[in-house]
């Protein structure tokens, strides 16, 4: 395993002199969320469904349409 690493941390160590060292951010800014039209068609879709939880904390999708003929 010592091997594998080593020449890992040798090929890491080449790229870094190809691309530049990995670039740095502020860790404490925030996470700033672009909504485009693929993420807002994708809100549309999961908006038709309802996540609930059973007694054991599995977690489960059930329609919404479903849901209500369940009540």
């Amino acid at each position: 395993m010592g091997h594998a690493l080593t020449g890992f941390m040798n090929v890491t160590d080449r790229l870094r002199f190809v691309f530049g060292p990995a670039t740095r951010l502020d860790s404490d800014a925030p996470v700033v969320h672009k909504h485009d039209e693929f993420e807002q068609a994708s809100d549309e879709d999961l908006s038709h469904f309802v996540v609930e939880t059973d007694t054991e904390g599995h977690h489960y999708a059930i329609r919404r349409e479903d849901l209500d003929k369940l009540t």
